[in-house]
């Protein structure tokens, strides 16, 4: 289905990209593309007792996606004040199309390293939102969490940097459990990483 459908279906616009200016450390803003979503969610499937953290989650492509098929809740992570407002004029048109969903589906304006990690978020998405050095501080935070209230968890990264995969590997308790290709995809980089604790 082209981007366009899945935009309509879904009753959102979030394509393009947005560019930081001043700001080292956050990535500009660039929608995970729904193929590679279906690539992953068709090997890699959310229970109901799942609450999702989407960092650095743009206008919401992942945090609608996620929310609309798989009814569980979902909260997105935006510190880009501009792109928090689409994504919540999105949300305000996605919940005509999607009442019916009990799941909660919300937007926090917040720096990732600054977010409070909730004792039910259980599976993280990032899509490299930022620099290294923040993706080590959210995991401490998401590490600290566990510790106060332990629960398996999953991380997930589309399009995984070195620097991100050796600080997982070296640094952390978290073991890989999959690797999803996207189908098509000329770059080797345009895939998933799954990683477990738990």
């Amino acid at each position: 289905m082209a981007e366009r459908k899945y935009e309509q279906r879904l009753n959102i616009r979030t394509t393009g990209l947005r560019e930081w200016r001043n700001h080292p450390h956050y990535n500009r803003y660039e929608a995970t593309p729904y193929q590679a979503l279906e690539a992953l969610f068709s090997v890699y499937r959310l229970e109901k007792s799942d609450e999702v953290v989407d960092f650095g989650c743009g206008r919401g492509r992942v945090s609608f996606y996620i929310h609309n098929r798989f009814q569980v809740p979902v909260t997105g992570v935006e510190v880009n004040d501009k792109t928090l407002e689409e994504a919540l004029d999105n949300k305000r048109s996605y919940r005509y199309i999607a009442n019916h969903i009990d799941a909660p589906i919300r937007f926090d304006f917040a720096l990732a390293e600054q977010y409070e990690v909730d004792e039910m978020d259980n599976i993280f998405y990032f899509f490299n939102p930022f620099s290294v050095d923040i993706f080590k501080r959210v995991v401490r935070n998401i590490l600290e969490s566990v510790e106060k209230e332990k629960r398996s968890i999953d991380l997930i990264l589309y399009y995984p940097l070195g620097s991100y995969k050796r600080f997982m590997a070296k640094k952390t308790p978290f073991k890989l459990l999959n690797k999803v290709k996207v189908p098509g995809a000329q770059d080797k980089l345009e895939k998933f990483l799954i990683y477990r604790l738990g």
